[in-house]
């Protein structure tokens, strides 16, 4: 069985204080809709054999925030196995983004379960700036390392 792979960004900017904030994106749907700690995610989608991880990045980024990647150049922070199993690769971007503005696109869900009753909900229900220590709380836990891989880029460019 072929391993299933996802790519996203995680966009960066240096915070007035100096530090580094992340943009994060709340996962949607009815099962997130109450958490908070461990419910944020690097805004990232699946992609298929053959396809350029980069080119999913930034496709996925647009979908689910609603705007392009604010940037042309991205650093390549790897990839790691997630707690789904999959393997994530991450790119990093320095930019700005209204979090407010952001929309997403849906998907389908038949809710209640067994209700025969489908509907849609968006993959990221709301985005929001986080200082890299708030982002390690906010952060689905499998997506955590990312964060000690971007600021060691940081400190090394």
């Amino acid at each position: 069985m072929a391993v299933r792979r996802s790519a996203g960004v995680l966009l960066y900017r240096r915070a007035a204080d100096g530090g580094v904030e992340v943009l994060l994106g709340h996962m949607g749907g009815p099962f997130w809709a109450r958490k908070d700690a461990g419910a944020w995610s690097v805004p990232k989608g699946e992609h298929e054999p053959g396809e350029e991880p980069l080119e999913v990045a930034r496709r996925e980024f647009a979908e689910e925030l609603g705007s392009p990647v604010p940037a042309h150049d991205l650093l390549d922070l790897g990839e790691l196995r997630v707690t789904s199993g999959k393997l994530l690769t991450v790119f990093a971007a320095e930019g700005d983004l209204d979090a407010a503005a952001c929309t997403s696109n849906t998907f389908d869900l038949e809710w209640p379960p067994r209700s025969g009753r489908v509907q849609q909900f968006p993959e990221v229900d709301r985005a929001a700036w986080f200082p890299v220590e708030q982002a390690r709380t906010a952060l689905v836990r499998g997506q955590v390392p990312f964060l000690d891989r971007l600021l060691a880029r940081l400190v090394h460019s």
